[in-house]
């Protein structure tokens, strides 16, 4: 599944593309994703100006200037790719994407000209129009964590989410209920970089007063740094890859522990391996020598 990188770097490149533009013409060419599309999806989108094209947690929200949000998730295989006369723009990700016509399940036309086209081969992806005031607490957003960019994102809001928790701290990363966004292949970087063990117990994190330990703040600067460095790894690679041909481009970065499996720890004085475990049906990849 794409993973908060991956969709702050699509949300990028369609930004130039449709903010400030409105929609002329939308076409769906089934009636569902993974759930169905609101009533009168193309009639409620057609004519309305996106203000503005934000993301929360994996999810994309264009706010129209009618009052609602056109809210888009990317499911496990979706993508976008931006046509314009002459230029193909497909955003990158780490694996493959379709391109195969058949899948084009959504396309929004532009008064600008351009296409923008939702691609979907398992058609886990979702799309739904909610009135902006309140998106908050729409049950999609609710009860989400704090953003691993926010500024709100510190090592004190760290412990409060870890504060008790016996979970393995991999399994409590991931929970979009505590932080928001955090996906498996980050959450594995992050840990290398942190020296921490996907088993280790996450309360672990937080000492007898309620306060962050040392290894909490040098996990929130991990999380942060390996996010940034995606994001911006992403952002070339997307203005690299604009393609007449439509072929794929790539999310490239360069994975210290992620599908390693067997390869040499790259930390430097380290002479430990890297080994995949199972973690609540999700793969975790670290060094069992230098992460504790």
């Amino acid at each position: 599944m794409p993973e908060l990188p991956e969709v702050e770097t699509v949300r990028r490149g369609l930004s130039a593309a449709m903010v400030g533009k409105r929609f002329a013409r939308v076409e769906t060419r089934r009636g569902d994703l993974r759930v169905p599309f609101p009533d009168r999806f193309a009639e409620r989108l057609t004519g309305q100006r996106i203000e503005a094209l934000t993301r929360r947690a994996k999810y994309l929200l264009a706010a129209l200037e009618g009052g609602e949000t056109l809210v888009m998730h990317l499911g496990m295989s979706g993508s976008f790719r931006v046509e314009r006369e002459g230029e193909t723009l497909v955003q990158p990700f780490h694996f493959e994407r379709s391109k195969k016509e058949a899948h084009d399940h959504v396309v929004f036309t532009l008064d600008s000209g351009a296409r923008v086209v939702y691609n979907d081969p398992r058609r886990f992806g979702a799309m739904v129009l909610t009135p902006t005031q309140g998106l908050a607490e729409h049950p999609l957003f609710r009860d989400l964590g704090v953003e691993p960019l926010s500024q709100e994102f510190d090592a004190a809001r760290l412990a409060a989410v870890l504060a008790g928790a016996r979970t393995p701290l991999k399994s409590a990363l991931l929970d979009q209920k505590r932080i928001a966004g955090l996906g498996n292949i980050y959450v594995c970087e992050a840990l290398h970089r942190a020296r921490l063990s996907p088993r280790r117990e996450a309360g672990t994190l937080v000492d007898v007063k309620g306060a962050p330990t040392p290894a909490a703040k040098a996990l929130v600067k991990a999380i942060r740094d390996v996010l940034e460095e995606a994001v911006a790894a992403g952002g070339s690679t997307l203005r690299d890859h604009r393609q007449t041909d439509g072929e794929l481009g790539y999310f490239q970065h360069a994975f210290a522990v992620y599908g390693r499996e067997g390869a040499a720890c790259p930390r430097p004085r380290c002479r430990g391996t890297i080994v995949r475990i199972v973690q609540n049906g999700r793969s975790s990849f670290y060094c069992p020598a230098c992460q504790r």
